[in-house]
């Protein structure tokens, strides 16, 4: 057997956590579901529980009804305690980043999995999933909060990461910017002067605070209204499936990853 690569987690999950996650790869992520031959997804390093890829599952089924989902974890513990809830469509396997499985997936959801890391293991271990992708496939890597009601993710492909987003209840954050300790490994790190995530968290601060009348109205509004003011000089999605309207009022918000790429 294959010693799985990469380190044990904390573990820490629970229902919901990846909601917001999921949410955006329904909606996002549908036509890769659907156009493709007998489509397999990973979640990778799913914890000490197996609710949140039993969740993905559920809402993947609804895309795509024979969709098939491979939860896999490095703790033999871990996949010992969730497989008795396989069923048809849903295993639980041993493993790490070299993803034991028998196909390449059509999209890998990794959260939480690469903040113990350094920046470049973090950007090593991005190589070898995106080399893992079938055609046409997406990697989603990203962090949240113990509760969920905050996330940051980016979107990959066999080519390299594309967009990042920001997805956050609007009660869970003072201003956008507190969202930072939810960056990737790759670009925590990175929230300094000079960087360019320093400065788009910089405007998304000020667009929030020139958009607070609209607050009058509810957080919700003020929300949409930041995003309108973001988008006239950042490249923020504005047109579905991955802006405008329709997710904005989610609180989410995705831009052109090069916009935000490290400077070095």
């Amino acid at each position: 057997m294959v010693r799985p690569v990469g380190a044990i987690t904390r573990g820490t999950t629970g229902h919901n956590r990846l909601r917001r996650a999921d949410r955006w790869i329904t909606a996002t992520q549908a036509r890769v579901l659907r156009s493709a031959d007998r489509p397999l997804v990973v979640d990778l390093g799913y914890g000490a529980s197996h609710a949140t890829t039993l969740e993905l599952f559920t809402r993947l089924r609804e895309v795509r009804p024979d969709v098939e989902v491979a939860g896999v974890e490095i703790d033999p513990a871990r996949v010992a305690l969730a497989k008795p809830y396989e069923r048809e469509g849903l295993r639980f396997l041993l493993g790490g980043f070299e993803l034991p499985v028998p196909r390449p997936p059509v999209l890998v959801r990794a959260f939480n999995v690469l903040r113990q890391y350094g920046e470049a293991d973090a950007r090593h271990y991005w190589d070898l999933l995106r080399g893992r992708l079938a055609p046409g496939g997406v990697l989603v890597e990203g962090t949240c909060s113990e509760s969920g009601h905050r996330a940051v993710w980016v979107a990959l492909d066999r080519d390299g990461p594309r967009t990042l987003t920001f997805s956050a209840r609007f009660n869970a954050f003072e201003r956008p910017s507190d969202l930072a300790d939810r960056l990737p490994k790759t670009l925590i790190h990175r929230n300094v002067p000079g960087e360019r995530i320093h400065a788009f968290l910089s405007d998304f601060d000020r667009a929030w605070a020139v958009s607070a009348p609209y607050g009058a109205h509810g957080r919700r509004q003020r929300w949409l209204a930041t995003a309108t003011v973001l988008a006239a000089g950042w490249p923020v999605a504005t047109r579905p499936p991955l802006g405008g309207t329709a997710r904005w009022r989610l609180g989410e918000l995705t831009l052109a990853w090069d916009a935000v790429a490290p400077a070095g």
